[in-house]
């Protein structure tokens, strides 16, 4: 990063756009120094030109050069963010024609694949019998977050009244939005859940609603989640660094590559939209690249 003494200095609406920014929409700091900093990549790239003469082509030139250097689409997007809100605020005092950056966009970036386990994976970190006191309550938790594909919120938010549906093999959860889905639950995910409510009682405060408790009796919080995944994975002696979405990443990743419905997975996992779900086609390809790679015969290395 450049000394303070070699930061481009901001022009005077420069500076009155972020004195705007700072008292009437009262940014904090750390955003007014991004912007800041975003304002002096302009005059860098602008290399003394007038602020006023530049073009939309000149800012096509500007993105391809930040995207030569190894800049994301998404940095790029937030700095074209400044870059459009300073210049629409300077057309209306007047500096300059209009806004040069209207319909100027960031180039893609690539959507980074979701950790997933394998099926061996898996089946190994959940078949592990670790010794500990709250066994049954995780293996609980990670069977049921596994078999159904949950999120972290949601099953932090599970009540003890959810067992009443566990018999029938479902279990309905609050999502996002504040929308409920009915998702199933597995044999394994339901056995380990009765072991849980055998035991829960021993930990769990009189009056506690909540499925899962923690040490202290109360509802186990989503970091409590994570850290008893860590414990567990650890115990496990598999080696592998597990975060809690794993499970879920691995839910979604696994039945698609069995069963083929991207429809179904999306609803079972929640999304709004399927677009979102689609990711998980990716994964599916790489492990049917790994199978070819593997198996084709103009494909093995000799």
């Amino acid at each position: 990063m450049a000394e303070a003494s070699e930061r481009p200095e901001l022009s005077a609406p420069m500076l009155a756009w972020l004195d705007l920014l700072g008292f009437e929409r009262r940014l904090s700091p750390k955003t007014l120094e991004a912007y800041r900093r975003d304002l002096e990549s302009l005059l860098t790239l602008a290399a003394g030109r007038e602020l006023a003469t530049l073009s939309l082509h000149d800012f096509r030139r500007y993105v391809a050069r930040l995207h030569g250097q190894g800049l994301s689409g998404r940095s790029i997007a937030r700095q074209l963010s400044a870059w459009r809100g300073f210049f629409g605020w300077w057309a209306l005092k007047g500096g300059c024609v209009d806004n040069p950056l209207i319909g100027l966009r960031a180039p893609k970036s690539p959507k980074p694949l979701p950790d997933a386990l394998s099926v061996e994976q898996a089946q190994a970190l959940l078949d592990a019998r670790p010794g500990y006191g709250f066994a049954a309550r995780d293996r609980a938790m990670f069977e049921l977050f596994y078999s159904s594909g949950l999120r972290l919120s949601e099953l932090a938010a599970l009540d003890l009244e959810a067992r009443s549906s566990f018999a029938q093999g479902e279990v309905t959860v609050l999502g996002k939005r504040a929308k409920t889905r009915t998702v199933p639950v597995g044999r394994l995910a339901r056995e380990a859940l009765d072991a849980w409510l055998v035991e829960r009682e021993k930990f769990a405060a009189s009056a506690e609603a909540a499925l899962f408790v923690n040490t202290r009796g109360g509802r186990i919080s989503p970091r409590g989640i994570e850290l008893a995944l860590k414990k567990w994975a650890q115990a496990s002696g598999q080696g592998l660094a597990v975060h809690p979405h794993m499970l879920r990443h691995s839910f979604a990743s696994h039945l698609l590559q069995s069963s083929g419905d991207l429809r179904a997975v999306q609803e079972l996992l929640g999304h709004a939209s399927i677009a979102t779900t689609q990711i998980y086609t990716h994964l599916d390809f790489q492990h049917l690249a790994k199978v070819y790679d593997q198996a084709h015969p103009r494909a093995r290395k000799k």
